[in-house]
């Protein structure tokens, strides 16, 4: 769906990391903030290289196994006091398993939690 006068770049800008790798592992996509956050590693010269190479174990397994079928991975994660959310998606294209997205963004400390009915 095309949305009148929405940026297609607004992935570039987007306030939390977006980091896109194709069926192999290879990263073909991270935003701005995805380039800052893992600058320590290498920034925009990630790009290209293996998301495996990134993770030891068991991550790494779990990201093998989602390659390979593609599932959801979800969870929060605690640093130095910052709680982010992590979710790792099938990337489909068609209909076609293309790779895996990552969002990765901080929680405000004081985050409201509604129960639905």
């Amino acid at each position: 769906m095309i949305l009148s006068g929405l940026d297609v770049n607004w992935m570039d800008e987007f306030s939390g990391a977006i980091t896109v790798c194709d069926r192999e592992g290879i990263i073909v996509y991270m935003n701005d903030f995805s380039i800052k956050q893992f600058q320590k590693y290498g920034g925009d010269k990630l790009l290209g290289t293996n998301l495996l190479d990134c993770h030891p174990e068991p991550s790494k397994t779990k990201l093998r196994e989602m390659l390979a079928t593609p599932v959801e991975n979800t969870y929060t994660t605690e640093k130095n006091g910052v709680k982010k959310v992590i979710t790792q998606r099938p990337w489909l294209q068609n209909g076609e398993f293309c790779g895996i997205i990552e969002l990765s963004f901080e929680l405000p400390s004081d985050i409201v939690n509604h129960h639905r009915s």
